[in-house]
């Protein structure tokens, strides 16, 4: 795992010429709405992209995580297939509703059965890079989104000139990244991580979560400001020193925000010693997400090596998968 995390901007830097490489088939219809569906490792791109471009993109996007699709999906509904391994049965059920719906169906995958029906059908698809743990592999999936919407002239292609500065600014911070990264991951042994940020990072904040659940084997939850000001504030009662909280800032977060972010932590201070703040670097939302993405990956990593436990192995997933195959 330490390989992979360290192989982060390689991964990018592959996954920027496989994008550049995609062609796609005009839709039939004009595209109305878009839905990114995925799980797991395939599917915490399309949250984060979607905080990204929000601000960009005129037509609604929603990312689906289960079974089942909504029911505006249709003829004028651009559908990203996300799965690494090509296999995951929540998604195959997603595609083929789809496919029933007749939507317009691009598949972003390593290869199993989400790209034989691709081939099958006719269907536009990027095959990435296969053979690893899904969430080590979130610069190929997530990267490809991109790519895909500009493909359908859903967002402009600023993006591309992002990705560039972005390698640079990981390549040049990785020392600093990982020497910060390891004094949290320190500080967080034998806590309960709690993950903080403002709304737009939010999706940010899961993929930590869920790196920290998988890599360092270890429960935790995050939430976002404001909404964490209109409830779980108010669940901040008792002295915890096994609570370890830590925001995600950034330089450009609204003054409201910040100043509800500094409120915020001398109220919880009164509960915990143990606060921490990360800041982002890089000029853009996309940037300061591949930014903390990358810092967060390294935390997660080096919590495993402090626990002394396999970051790779996920044994319970996949019992859980054996046990479901049966029924």
């Amino acid at each position: 795992m330490k390989e992979l995390v360290a192989s982060f901007t390689a991964q990018l830097r592959q996954a920027v010429e496989i994008g550049e490489k995609a062609t796609f088939t005009a839709p039939s219809n004009p595209i109305r709405n878009v839905l990114i569906t995925g799980l797991g490792g395939s599917g915490i791109g399309g949250s984060i992209i979607t905080q990204i471009i929000d601000q960009e993109i005129k037509v609604p996007v929603m990312v689906n995580k289960d079974y089942f699709i909504p029911a505006f999906v249709g003829q004028d509904t651009l559908v990203i297939v996300s799965s690494y391994s090509g296999n995951t049965e929540e998604t195959l059920a997603a595609l083929e509703m789809a496919m029933a719906r007749k939507a317009k169906i691009v598949c972003v995958s390593s290869g199993g059965k989400v790209v034989e029906i691709a081939k099958a059908n006719g269907f536009d698809h990027i095959i990435i890079p296969g053979g690893m743990p899904p969430r080590a592999c979130l610069a190929y999936s997530f990267t490809q989104l991109f790519y895909v919407l500009h493909g359908f002239q859903l967002i402009n292609d600023s993006f591309k000139a992002d990705f560039e500065t972005s390698i640079h600014l990981l390549d040049h911070e990785e020392e600093h990244v990982c020497s910060e990264a390891y004094y949290l991951a320190e500080k967080l042994h034998k806590k309960i991580p709690v993950i903080y940020s403002q709304a737009n990072f939010e999706a940010v904040c899961v993929r930590f979560r869920q790196q920290i659940n998988e890599n360092s084997k270890m429960l935790c939850w995050h939430h976002a400001l404001p909404e964490m000001n209109h409830n779980e504030l108010v669940g901040w009662t008792i002295p915890n020193d096994k609570l370890a909280v830590v925001f995600f800032r950034n330089e450009t977060d609204y003054d409201r925000t910040k100043a509800r972010m500094e409120l915020t932590k001398s109220i919880v201070t009164k509960y915990t010693p143990n606060i921490f703040e990360v800041y982002s670097k890089g000029a853009t939302q996309l940037q300061r997400s591949l930014y903390l993405i990358h810092f967060g990956d390294w935390v997660s990593w080096y919590l495993s090596e402090i626990r002394n436990i396999d970051a790779t192995e996920v044994k319970v997933i996949d019992f859980l998968k054996g046990e479901l195959s049966k029924i």
